[in-house]
């Protein structure tokens, strides 16, 4: 004999099995909220913040990381973006239980644009944060508005908003966050160096003209872009070009002494310069005496 009971419980036990199922894949999401934000943007590009792993309580920085996401053929820029475009702005007000957050720049590329060369990321790339804490004791809230360019054919502005709780524990994102952080300039003195190193500096007076000279040794065959930032963001130094002339085991590069805001002097203005190979990429900042 058949009874309601018996008819009700398969259903019931369905419903139960659908409702733990719902529960799982809704604390799979929560996990994953917790590793990072949402996607702002759309197919042509996006931005999201990403957490790492970090030891709290140790003094040292939280881990996190700003991910762009960008279509094939579009780019984006570097701090200085060199001939062309402008560098991301990046605002964090609103954040809570945060004292800093410097923003890191991986190793960025040459990228030819309608005749002139500008300087960013193509593709995917992770921007890495150090968030120091008011209180280490306390949740951190990172807030961030993100003003940025992306260029194909044409260069079109874009923006995006995130928010993420910073918990220092593990997360999925640590391996990609790690890599964009081993691309991260290595600090070096001028001179110094064995692999990649720039080796000297000085200014030439060719036709009038002034330009700066650097000598930089890299592996064999090793493709060099180097780049050359002033001492403020007002400066806006020419892209270096690879020229003829260097010293044996040594590639030259060139770059016109131009682009200094009014009133700004080159005697003595501090400048850093990046050079970048495929394996590696160092930063030097040097005095243009």
């Amino acid at each position: 004999m058949i009874t309601v009971s018996d008819r009700v419980r398969p259903a019931a036990v369905l419903r139960a099995i659908g409702l733990c199922a719902a529960w799982l894949v809704a604390a799979s999401h929560a996990a994953v909220a917790e590793e990072a934000s949402r996607w702002d943007g759309d197919a042509r590009n996006a931005m999201r913040l990403i957490a790492g792993s970090s030891a709290r309580g140790s003094g040292a920085p939280l881990r996190a990381g700003i991910e762009i996401r960008l279509a094939p053929g579009w780019h984006t820029y570097w701090r200085y973006p060199g001939d062309a475009g402008v560098p991301p702005r990046f605002d964090f007000a609103g954040s809570q239980n945060v004292k800093s957050v410097e923003v890191l720049w991986p190793a960025p590329q040459r990228i030819p644009e309608q005749g002139l060369v500008a300087i960013g990321y193509t593709g995917d790339v992770i921007l890495p944060l150090a968030v120091v804490p008011q209180n280490s004791a306390e949740p951190v809230k990172l807030r961030l508005k993100l003003d940025y360019a992306v260029c194909e054919m044409l260069c079109v502005p874009a923006e995006g908003k995130a928010e993420l709780t910073l918990s220092g524990g593990p997360s999925s994102h640590d391996a990609a966050l790690a890599a964009a952080e081993a691309r991260l300039p290595h600090k070096s003195a001028l001179g110094e160096g064995a692999a990649l190193a720039i080796k000297s500096v000085r200014r030439e007076e060719a036709g009038g003209r002034a330009r700066i000279l650097v000598d930089v040794a890299a592996p064999p065959a090793a493709a060099i872009a180097l780049f050359a930032e002033g001492p403020t963001p007002e400066w806006a130094l020419p892209v270096p070009v690879a020229v003829d002339g260097a010293p044996k085991g040594l590639q030259r590069f060139a770059f016109d002494l131009d682009g200094a805001p009014p009133g700004a002097t080159y005697h003595g203005a501090a400048i850093a310069l990046t050079a970048v190979t495929d394996d590696a990429a160092i930063e030097v900042v040097t005095r243009l005496d």
